[in-house]
């Protein structure tokens, strides 16, 4: 039992596999709202997610959320901030594109946050950038074009976009905020962070919700769209939240970002297992520049680290 219980604590102190989770869970997201598009509103399915993901996690947040609450109180604008970027407006522009674009668009434009996440960490906390930085990004975006691209130029000439592709990239910067600021967030549990924000972006989109649903696009319950609700909340919305804040927390979000290219090589294969997709050789020459990159990033986070601390880094 103790032995079970350190193996715990040491997968919560490592942002690495708290990272990995995450994008696995998301890259699932990209193929459920994509599978489901055209049957499940976007509003609804973003609806939905929060509010019962919120009903998943309030019951093992409740002993939290009593004593967290000054805290709450206290940095109620910031989390208010925090719920509308990351909660209510991400995930429901993501739908609302997934339904005129492709999930390959989606991944590409996906694909820019780490950088946007080292501009607004320089514009907003003066966070410096350094050339390894930016190499480290720049391998895994070339690893991210060769999966899109399917290692063709013309591939890569061919794409088109469309309104769609817009909603998600706004969505991406929305997020890209989101990310640097959760440094500002609350001093309170994790899961009274999880309960707080899934319970205020609920409630931001419920108005969004009653008005697609009135005007003719109402959700229709089936197998299928109760199905993508229940994975959408609990390992999109819980899992990866729970695990990516954490990271956040343990690393910072420049090096946290990296890891988000991780997410076409995930799609990729869960694409292979779920929508019959076959991996080729491109898939595996992306997925090496990404872990390449990421390597990279990692090996300058430690140096980082080890010159402010004075000492061997830690393992995260």
């Amino acid at each position: 039992m103790e032995a079970r219980s350190g193996r715990s604590f040491s997968l919560w102190n490592s942002a690495s596999v708290l990272l990995v989770v995450a994008t696995l869970c998301w890259s699932g997201n990209f193929i459920v709202g994509r599978a489901v598009a055209g049957e499940v509103p976007p509003i609804a399915l973003a609806f939905w997610r929060w509010a019962l993901g919120f009903c998943v996690v309030v019951g093992p947040a409740w002993k939290h959320l009593s004593r967290d609450a000054p805290a709450l109180r206290k940095r109620l604008g910031t989390l208010l901030v925090l719920s509308f970027l990351g909660i209510a407006l991400f995930n429901t522009l993501v739908y609302i594109g997934l339904q005129t674009t492709t999930a390959t668009n989606g991944v590409l434009m996906q694909s820019v946050m780490p950088l946007i996440i080292l501009l607004f960490s320089f514009a907003i906390f003066g966070e410096r950038v350094t050339a390894l930085q930016l190499l480290a990004v720049a391998i895994s975006l070339v690893g991210v074009m060769v999966i899109v691209s399917r290692g063709t130029l013309q591939t890569l000439l061919e794409l088109a976009f469309a309104i769609g592709d817009l909603c998600i990239f706004v969505a991406v910067l929305g997020y890209g905020l989101y990310s640097v600021l959760l440094r500002r967030r609350p001093e309170v549990h994790p899961l009274t962070m999880l309960a707080a924000t899934f319970a205020l972006g609920a409630a931001m989109l419920a108005p969004l919700y009653i008005l697609e649903s009135m005007s003719g696009n109402a959700l229709n319950p089936t197998a299928s769209s109760a199905a993508a609700i229940l994975y959408v909340a609990i390992f999109p919305s819980l899992v990866a939240y729970l695990c990516f804040n954490r990271a956040i927390e343990l690393i910072g979000a420049n090096r946290v970002g990296q890891y988000l290219h991780l997410m076409p090589v995930f799609g990729s294969i869960l694409a292979a297992i779920f929508l019959n997709e076959g991996l080729e050789g491109f898939h595996f020459a992306g997925g090496l520049l990404i872990a390449a990159g990421i390597a990279l990033a990692t090996f300058v986070g430690r140096q980082a680290r080890a010159a402010v601390v004075g000492a061997t880094p830690l393992d995260v």
